[in-house]
């Protein structure tokens, strides 16, 4: 297969992964296998084109992410959130410093994936269920309805849950989303508040990871990366609409049960 169609393959998997609870990373694990595309250059190309999910992230709430640089140490709401992102990113960002290596050698690999699916679908499962239930419904009162109500430690609730996304098949939007909807926030606000935490955290290990293997960055590359660039970029932009919409109306029982029918699937097509 032409190097440059396996790259806008992996850039729409990515797009169309990452702010949706389903795992980018055990996406791209499982079909960069299947692809038979792994070598550490490889590893770097799909650690790149997540800085085009952070760049659709950018561009769909400029005037905010915008406004709240602009207003910082000025305005209470923009030193706020600015604040609790930095205080959710701090978890994930200690613990893959200090573990990311051993978590990669360890658990990067199409099993871990496939049971991360399963267990991830049946917790999703689990906490809409729960949800549902619980007096008050989904928007009870003291119900957190915007990212400008999450409160210093809801944001360090959130990081630490975040941490479990270092596991190959968890999902970071999946953990983040859902773990917010746990700890009291709405539907959107948790969307939203995921979407912005992906900024630093995906921004971070894109420019480690590119200082730490610069020695691959070959000329040879550019095309392969510009492709998987647009394509996750334009797939991640129509993801991060779509998903505004959707989640103010519908539950994440969907991604719960895809999880667990490619988990099982996975597991069975494993040599």
């Amino acid at each position: 297969m032409s190097i440059l169609l396996i790259a806008a393959i992996l850039g729409l998997v990515e797009g169309l992964t990452e702010f949706i609870p389903v795992s980018s990373t055990g996406h791209l694990i499982v079909v960069t296998s299947w692809l038979d595309f792994e070598s550490e250059r490889a590893n770097l190309f799909n650690i790149v084109i997540q800085s085009a999910a952070i760049l659709a992230v950018c561009w769909e709430y400029r005037q905010r992410l915008r406004d709240s640089v602009q207003g910082l140490f000025r305005e209470p709401k923009a030193t706020r959130f600015v604040l609790n992102i930095g205080i959710a990113f701090v978890p994930l960002a200690l613990v893959g410093f200090l573990f990311g290596k051993q978590i990669k050698a360890l658990l990067f690999n199409p099993a871990t994936v496939a049971a991360s699916f399963v267990v991830g679908g049946i917790l999703i499962v689990v906490v809409e269920r729960w949800l549902k239930r619980r007096p008050g419904g989904e928007e009870r009162p003291g119900t957190v309805l915007t990212v400008d109500e999450v409160s210093p430690m809801k944001a360090l609730q959130l990081g630490v849950l975040q941490t479990l996304a270092l596991i190959p098949g968890v999902s970071r939007s999946g953990a983040t989303i859902i773990g917010g909807l746990g700890l009291g926030l709405s539907r959107k606000a948790a969307a939203e508040f995921s979407f912005f935490l992906a900024v630093p955290t995906l921004g971070a290990a894109t420019v480690y990871e590119l200082y730490k293997d610069r020695h691959l960055i070959v000329a040879d590359d550019w095309a392969m990366w510009l492709i998987g660039f647009g394509a996750a970029f334009f797939s991640a932009f129509a993801c991060i609409r779509w998903m505004l919409r959707y989640v103010t109306t519908h539950g994440f029982g969907i991604f719960a049960w895809y999880r667990i029918l490619v988990g099982f699937a996975i597991l069975f097509f494993l040599p």
